[in-house]
């Protein structure tokens, strides 16, 4: 599984990605953390539109 670094994290905010790209970035993110946990920020039950916070610590000792 790839590591991932601060400034892969920072793409993040500054891009759209594809779902797959997404995907794997956050995968790579979470390998990477020594903890993290997902908060269900708001669910729209009308649209299905959501948001989901990511919080967590990057292992730096694996980078």
């Amino acid at each position: 599984m790839a590591q991932i670094n601060i400034k892969d994290l920072e793409s993040l905010n500054i891009r759209q990605l594809s779902g797959i790209t997404l995907k794997e970035q956050i995968t790579n993110m979470l390998a990477s953390s020594s903890q993290c946990k997902a908060i269900l920020e708001c669910i729209n039950q009308d649209t299905g539109e959501y948001r989901i916070v990511l919080q967590g610590i990057i292992d730096h000792s694996n980078n």
